[in-house]
């Protein structure tokens, strides 16, 4: 009798587990859940603003797969020795969390003023500049909005797990630094790797948890002819095309 308590009790004692991790993974940290309020700038396919939206609605598939555009930005901080900064996604991170990603990627958004402006896409470097701050506790007087190379745009499109996607049109930023001071937000980032060029092929080979779309797409594309030019990428930037993934 009493062995067949105890094997009731463990069974929902097993159940009621399964249900709160269940339940723990459908519920989003409430930093996260509060980001989703912030609001990102919409745009049209040639990145003209048409308006704004909440994160919230910027990140949620509809039902036939779409998702609204709107734009983003990538850094990509490499040291003096010309490593770059990867990170591993929150597992709190609403898109693609624990996924390995570049340094940083966030969005400008609509209610700071300042990262509105067009020009010389000071918005998007200013956006930047705050969120190596908010994510990696690098200061803003260790990096400022000139320190910044913007490259190109990359738009890319691609739904996630079916609820929560990405449509940017995405800025991409690159950065070297002798020096910078680390200290990342737990409930942004879970890992930091410094990873020579040499070593990214191993490295990826080792990794045992996905790639961001965006970063995987770059990664093929892009990045190994950016980063062997590391030094000439003036040569390289390309403000006029948006490329296309």
């Amino acid at each position: 009798m009493f062995a067949g308590c105890n094997g009731v009790r463990n069974f929902l004692r097993g159940t009621l587990s399964g249900i709160n991790r269940h339940y723990t993974t459908m519920q989003t940290a409430t930093l996260q859940e509060a980001a989703l309020e912030e609001r990102c700038i919409l745009v049209d396919d040639q990145d003209r603003p048409l308006g704004e939206a909440s994160k919230r609605d910027c990140h949620r598939v509809t039902q036939d797969g779409s998702i609204p555009l709107h734009r983003a930005f990538s850094v990509f901080l490499f040291n003096r020795e010309g490593d770059l900064l990867l990170q591993k996604r929150s597992a709190n991170k609403v898109t693609f969390p624990s996924h390995y990603t570049n340094t940083c990627c966030s969005h400008p958004l609509a209610e700071i003023p300042g990262e509105t402006e067009e020009s010389n896409v000071l918005g998007i470097r200013r956006a930047a500049q705050r969120r190596l701050a908010y994510e990696l506790g690098i200061p803003v007087d260790e990096v400022a909005p000139s320190d910044f190379t913007y490259l190109t745009r990359i738009h890319y499109h691609d739904i996630g797990d079916g609820y929560w996607g990405e449509h940017e049109i995405d800025y991409i930023l690159f950065l070297q630094k002798e020096h910078v001071t680390l200290d990342p937000n737990a409930d942004e980032v879970s890992e930091l790797r410094w990873v020579s060029r040499e070593h990214m092929p191993e490295f990826l080979k080792i990794l045992d948890c996905p790639l961001t779309p965006w970063f995987r797409l770059i990664l093929t594309h892009k990045l190994p002819f950016w980063w062997e030019n590391l030094q000439h990428l003036k040569d390289l930037q390309d403000h006029v095309h948006i490329q296309r993934f």
